[in-house]
């Protein structure tokens, strides 16, 4: 029965590890320039890149490990007097258009931009088929 417990308690201690290291703040999450203009151009292109862990979400936004290592890296380069465009090709030759919030139309992308159109046109042509076969069953 002690063994048993033991056990329990050595479980329930690992569980409480990762919220204990999550409680410590992040030395990147809170690197900020003292700049100004420089601070902008970080928190511009933290807005341009998309966070691959979190759907939707920008790494400007996101709290994920991986945001917060694009964020300090971002800060580094600014810091080393990269451009902008430098800086977004870096990432894009690292992680691909993938990263980039607004990916360019590519004909890799083409499928990426035109999954609205197609989806609601497709929506459209059930929809009218439905009804076009409900009138005809009424007459």
């Amino acid at each position: 029965m002690k063994s048993v417990v033991a056990l329990l308690l050595v479980m329930l201690a690992g569980l409480a590890m990762p919220q204990v290291a999550r409680a410590q703040p992040d030395a990147a999450a809170i690197e900020t320039f003292s700049n100004p203009v420089l601070e902008g151009r970080a928190r511009n292109l933290q807005r341009q890149l998309r966070c691959l862990v979190c759907p939707g979400e920008s790494v400007d936004e996101s709290g994920s490990p991986f945001s917060s290592d694009i964020r300090h890296l971002v800060r580094q380069q600014i810091g080393q007097g990269q451009s902008d465009q430098q800086i977004l090709d870096f990432l894009v030759a690292r992680y691909g258009n993938a990263i980039l919030m607004k990916p360019p139309v590519q004909p890799d992308t083409w499928l990426l931009w035109l999954a609205p159109f197609l989806v609601l046109a497709t929506g459209g042509t059930v929809a009218w088929i439905v009804i076009k076969k409900a009138a005809s069953r009424e007459a």
